[in-house]
């Protein structure tokens, strides 16, 4: 397979799909380009949002989708804010290579924004703070198997989705919402014992206070431009 040059980068949120066409090297070649996701959250409706999203932006050569759920070999398995019924064993990518045209790579949300994020040193756990909560790990710049903590009970009967949520911030407001980021530190802290943590995501801006030394908030266009290092050629 030639290598890739242009690669067009689309990070399927729960409220905005976004897309770029990057360079190997992570650099926006066009203006990005946002619509907001459908009403209708199938999978019919999602690819044909994503063709019409992408259309204006020219040539490219492959292809990276970051999708919120968990996904295995371009296969979806749970899609929590899409509808994980309408959503289990659709292979988006194989539909995706099917009306591009071109090579696709289908991966977790906060997998892909961790490819852009991370040092590749030590353990690693990249965090998307968003309409619910996502977790990349990586050990040395390796991307490890995705682990689903978003559906983990942590508190009653609220998992990690429900504690840190987007509609958690709205509800309870952002000083208390903030309270149980810091919490979340240090829970995962405990956990992973990670050498550094980054939080991601559209409400990462809402994160406030003094961090801890080895946890870092990152851009939000990360969530694009780990979709160029999916197809760097491994050592």
């Amino acid at each position: 397979m030639p290598a890739a040059k242009r690669i067009l980068c689309i990070d399927v949120g729960g409220t905005g799909l976004k897309a770029a066409v990057i360079s190997p090297a992570g650099k926006f070649l066009v203006k990005r380009v946002r619509a907001k996701t459908p009403k209708d959250r199938k999978p019919k409706e999602i690819v044909a949002a994503l063709v019409e999203l992408t259309a204006p932006l020219g040539a490219f050569d492959h292809v990276t989708i970051g999708f919120p759920g968990v996904v295995k070999r371009g296969t979806v398995i749970s899609a929590p804010h899409f509808g994980t019924a309408d959503w289990k064993g659709f292979d988006l990518q194989a539909a995706m290579r099917k009306v591009l045209r071109k090579p696709v790579k289908v991966l977790n949300d906060a997998d892909v924004q961790g490819l852009a994020a991370i040092q590749g040193k030590g353990l690693e756990l990249v965090c998307t703070l968003g309409t619910g909560f996502g977790t990349a790990w990586f050990r040395d710049g390796e991307l490890m198997p995705h682990m689903d903590l978003a559906h983990m009970v942590v508190r009653k009967k609220d998992d990690f989705d429900l504690y840190i949520g987007d509609k958690a911030r709205r509800r309870i407001g952002q000083h208390r919402w903030n309270e149980r980021v810091i919490k979340l530190i240090a829970m995962l802290q405990t956990v992973f014992a990670y050498d550094h943590l980054y939080f991601g995501g559209g409400n990462s801006a809402h994160v406030k206070g003094k961090l801890p030394s080895n946890v870092s908030i990152v851009s939000n266009d990360a969530g694009m431009e780990g979709g160029a290092f999916a197809w760097r050629a491994r050592k």
